[in-house]
């Protein structure tokens, strides 16, 4: 056993969990990742919740109460996500207290089937917010096209936000366009903004993923010596614009004002290829004033046998860029990967929520007799 995650954590390296059930939280599961593993935050999504309420474990006595209300099925999955979300920020809530607002935080997202619907974006924002009511939540916002001035106007309302799906640069620089113009609206509006939070959510594995595979149908020697480069040339070169920003005389303005950070979130850092250290996207992606959100066996794997030799992001950017020119020198289009990551990011999470609906749907109707 290794100190890996508590060195990761004094290298300015936000260690967070990417998962989330009912069981964890009762069990005291969620506790001891705080106490033990240096865990101090939560994302979830779609996904997630519907792997925890399929699996069932301690939603059976809710559900039975909800399926005897008639509730709609909609209303059901909401009731039961953010009782979770809400009980877990309340597992949170010391390391919250401790870091100011830092971290300690729990991450529940809109549904996803409004990602390309901006005002039903910002309304379910509020929503969620409103139904959580817990001050270290975050609201999930996909950062599609129309998900952009959503994540403005939940900012100007003091709304914090954990933007998700990014996966290219320029549409990283939006986000973190989108932030400030929010701290912006807010300050004029006559909010605290030193209240306001957020994280980008940069997606790291399945860029390597898409990649690979093109590259591997190239077949060609020069082809196959790229792969495995792509995802941390392009988080790297992530946490440059991240630099550039927070270097700028707006930004420096907002944070005379209170303003905080937007941190770069590594996110998808499970690692696809066997072939691959099973840390590589901890451990090669570690810098100060940044979140790792890992799935539990990456957590593991980094605690068991993680190298942290320091930042290993400072000093890249040069060879992150030439690894991405050689990439579209082969022929890989990076444009196209990263709109067909985000489409089918989108997708993903709308086949998930879609599957959690017809599970809850399908318990409803067993605990009322058929009569939901």
């Amino acid at each position: 056993m290794t100190d890996a995650l508590k060195r990761l954590s004094e290298e300015g390296v936000a260690i967070w969990l990417d998962d989330l059930s009912r069981k964890r939280i009762t069990s005291g599961d969620l506790g001891e990742l705080l106490d033990q593993q240096h865990v101090v935050g939560v994302t979830t999504n779609p996904a997630i919740f519907q792997k925890a309420i399929s699996q069932g474990d301690g939603y059976e006595t809710q559900l039975t109460d909800l399926a005897t209300r008639k509730v709609t099925v909609e209303e059901a999955v909401r009731m039961i996500t953010t009782a979770d979300v809400r009980d877990a920020a309340d597992v949170l809530r010391p390391v919250y207290d401790a870091t100011d607002g830092r971290d300690g935080r729990v991450s529940i997202e809109v549904d996803p089937r409004l990602a390309h619907d901006t005002r039903a974006t910002v309304a379910e924002a509020k929503q969620l917010a409103w139904l959580v009511e817990r001050p270290n939540t975050f609201i999930k916002i996909p950062a599609t096209r129309a998900g952009l001035p959503a994540i403005t106007e939940t900012i100007a309302r003091g709304i914090s936000v954990n933007v998700t799906l990014i996966f290219s640069l320029e549409r990283y620089r939006e986000v973190m366009d989108a932030y400030l113009t929010g701290l912006e609206q807010a300050e004029a509006r006559g909010l605290e903004i030193s209240t306001i939070h957020s994280v980008a959510s940069f997606f790291v594995s399945r860029v390597d993923t898409e990649i690979d595979k093109r590259l591997e149908a190239l077949g060609t020697e020069e082809a196959k010596a790229l792969r495995g480069k792509a995802a941390l040339a392009n988080a790297r070169l992530a946490y440059q614009a991240y630099e550039e920003v927070i270097a700028s005389d707006r930004w420096r303005a907002l944070a005379k004002a209170g303003a905080n950070e937007q941190r770069p979130l590594w996110a998808s850092t499970g690692v696809k290829d066997p072939a691959y250290p099973d840390t590589l996207y901890v451990t090669e992606l570690v810098a100060p004033g940044t979140v790792n959100t890992m799935p539990e066996a990456t957590l593991k794997a980094t605690e068991d046998h993680g190298e942290i030799t320091g930042n290993t992001i400072a000093g890249t950017y040069e060879q992150a860029r030439a690894d991405l020119d050689a990439l579209a020198a082969a022929g890989i289009s990076y444009d196209e990967v990263v709109q067909l990551l985000e489409d089918e990011g989108v997708e993903k999470f709308e086949s998930a929520w879609t599957a959690l609906l017809d599970s809850t749907q399908a318990e409803l109707e067993r605990l009322a007799g058929g009569e939901v």
